[in-house]
């Protein structure tokens, strides 16, 4: 059981050399900075492409399409979204760089919960560039101050996965990410004007499996909590190898993955060998400029560390929404993935989130998730084992106000409420509360 408080701290000093590249990239003269309402006329896009230009009519990195669809790994979302962070050009090179620091005080209540100060952090810094009249070559790499919060994470209620010391599971706690979230190269050749093919690899990467990682997933990007559901859809974004082929014709991409399905382990500063033991597929939509659809499957090899036994088929499926509206954007996304453990339970989970920004001032978003856990309770001899629907809705806000260029500031808050089966009453109380109050800077 974990302490009802907990000492933490911001770690100030080791943020310092992220807010100086914030700083830095922030008081460059303005470039231009990709939006997208539908998908450019494929021979325009090219022409701007081969010549190194930017804007909206950068080429996605898998194939002739708005770079608007990209998102994690190989993922899509809807051509309408709104690009992040700030693009630049280089030479031949069209650059991207985002990301964020977050300082947070958590609370989470009831019996099983704890207070937690720390601090959470995302870098990325994207490029791409011509390779002869049709092919592309990208490089990405994403870092994470996270490991500095410590190995144990943050507390947050009804999470479960990983383990902070190689021999107990985190639960009620989220993991920290890896020091080193991506560093991933990618190179598709463009077949006709609205086809591809494409290689993807990461040493960590993303496989196909899932939809958009929370982290970019716009519909719930600005949430500083990591979904409960994390472990049903798309926790596989950290993946020490990965090797992603596949083809790209006009609105239909379809892909497939051989990759490593164990979970990173406790030492989150280094970079794991690479291993081939798993497998996915994904079939992503894109029926107009606002919609994208997928979905996937996937076999993971021993994903737990510490139930090497376990094998998981997981099964995801998922739908997001975008309307840019005047200087707005409001994103949705529903999603459902299935975990059949093998041996052990099915266990379904159920995210919907949704996010409106408005006049790049005023952030509202909300999510409300449902899942079957079983280890919650591991070792206790009237609910170990047992399969427990959990239930758990936010609700959050965020005021920005511009600094400089580029670079925002933002003061926010984010409420839980849960729903859970009177059995569990003696572990969580009747009707905890939780919540987050944080402050943050972003490109």
């Amino acid at each position: 059981m974990m302490p009802a408080a907990e000492a933490g701290f911001f770690h100030v000093g080791k943020t310092v050399s992220c807010a100086a590249l914030f700083l830095l990239l922030a008081a460059c003269p303005k470039p231009a900075v990709a939006q997208a309402t539908s998908a450019p006329d494929a021979d325009a896009m090219n022409m701007a492409h081969m010549n190194g230009a930017g804007g909206a009519a950068m080429q996605g990195a898998l194939g002739p399409y708005a770079m608007t669809r990209d998102a994690s790994g190989t993922s899509w979302q809807p051509d309408s979204s709104p690009a992040q962070g700030v693009s630049f050009a280089a030479g031949d090179w069209d650059l991207m760089a985002e990301g964020y620091i977050n300082g947070i005080y958590d609370v989470q209540g009831g019996p099983r919960g704890a207070n937690k100060t720390f601090s959470q952090s995302m870098g990325m810094l994207m490029g791409q560039r011509p390779v002869g009249e049709r092919g592309t070559w990208g490089l990405r790499a994403m870092m994470s101050l996270d490991p500095l919060m410590g190995a144990n994470g943050y507390p947050l209620l009804f999470a479960t996965g990983e383990t902070a010391n190689g021999s107990t599971p985190l639960v009620d706690r989220q993991h920290p990410h890896d020091l080193f979230m991506e560093l991933a190269t990618t190179y598709s050749y463009r077949l006709t004007d609205k086809s591809s093919v494409f290689v993807y690899g990461g040493l960590p990467g993303e496989p196909a499996l899932g939809p958009t990682t929370f982290m970019h997933r716009l519909s719930g990007m600005d949430n500083p909590e990591a979904p409960i559901t994390h472990h049903w859809l798309d926790s596989t974004h950290i993946t020490y190898g990965v090797l992603t082929g596949g083809y790209v014709h006009g609105q239909w991409k379809i892909e497939a993955s051989a990759f490593n399905g164990r979970e990173p382990d406790q030492y989150r500063s280094d970079i794991e060998s690479p291993k081939l033991d798993s497998y996915s597929a994904r079939l992503t939509y894109n029926p107009t400029a606002d919609w994208s659809l997928q979905t996937s499957w996937g076999s993971l090899h021993s994903p737990e560390q510490l139930t090497p036994g376990v094998n998981e088929h997981r099964v995801t499926a998922s739908g997001t929404y975008n309307l840019p509206f005047d200087d707005n954007n409001w994103a949705t996304t529903f999603a459902w993935g299935r975990k059949m453990n093998d041996p052990g339970h099915t266990l379904d989970g159920f995210l919907l989130e949704s996010e409106v920004v408005l006049h790049d001032k005023h952030t509202f978003f909300a999510r409300a998730e449902r899942a079957g856990e079983d280890e919650l309770f591991d070792g206790s001899p009237t609910l170990g084992g047992q399969v427990l629907t959990v239930s758990k809705i936010s609700v959050g806000y965020i005021r920005d106000f511009h600094v400089t260029g580029h670079l925002k500031f933002g003061v926010g808050g984010v409420v839980d409420r849960y729903a859970y089966p009177a059995s569990m009453d003696g572990a969580y109380g009747a009707n905890p509360t939780s919540g987050m109050m944080f402050v943050r800077l972003k490109l």
